[in-house]
């Protein structure tokens, strides 16, 4: 059986953990209410953004005739790999990588073998994996 000195020492850590799962709690309480806030002031950007999405794509006749939808043969291939900052994205970073890395592979592999495909990395949690992949890329 435990004696006295036993359980005050055990309620002490109780309370040190206590506390500190409260101090931790405040902190995860504040960085969600600013991230809450960015989300609210992205919004009329996003709304604006959209709208002029809409516009485009309702007014996309005759895009076919233009440059840069005609087929070029033997001509070099970029993709442009969006990612995040943060890893604290949940699955994004990995499902964009995946599916360049697909398209790469699948669609573009004469373009990969032969040295005319490239990427361009936009964020931090990018360029690691196409080092270790050995793809040519720049970011």
């Amino acid at each position: 059986m435990a004696n006295l000195k036993e359980i005050r020492t055990r309620i002490a850590s109780v309370t040190t953990t206590r506390q500190i799962t409260s101090a931790m709690k405040m902190v995860s309480a504040a960085k969600l209410k600013r991230a809450q806030d960015a989300v609210l002031q992205l919004r009329p950007y996003v709304s604006k953004l959209s709208g002029i999405l809409t516009h485009v794509y309702q007014y996309n006749d005759g895009f076919e005739d233009k440059v840069f939808f005609q087929p070029r043969g033997n001509s070099k291939v970029l993709i442009v790999l969006v990612t995040s900052n943060r890893g604290l994205c949940g699955a994004f970073n990995n499902n964009a990588i995946k599916l360049a890395l697909s398209l790469a592979h699948n669609e573009y592999r004469q373009a990969l073998e032969s040295k005319r495909l490239q990427f361009v990395c936009i964020g931090k949690k990018r360029c690691r994996l196409f080092t270790f992949e050995k793809v040519p890329h720049f970011g």
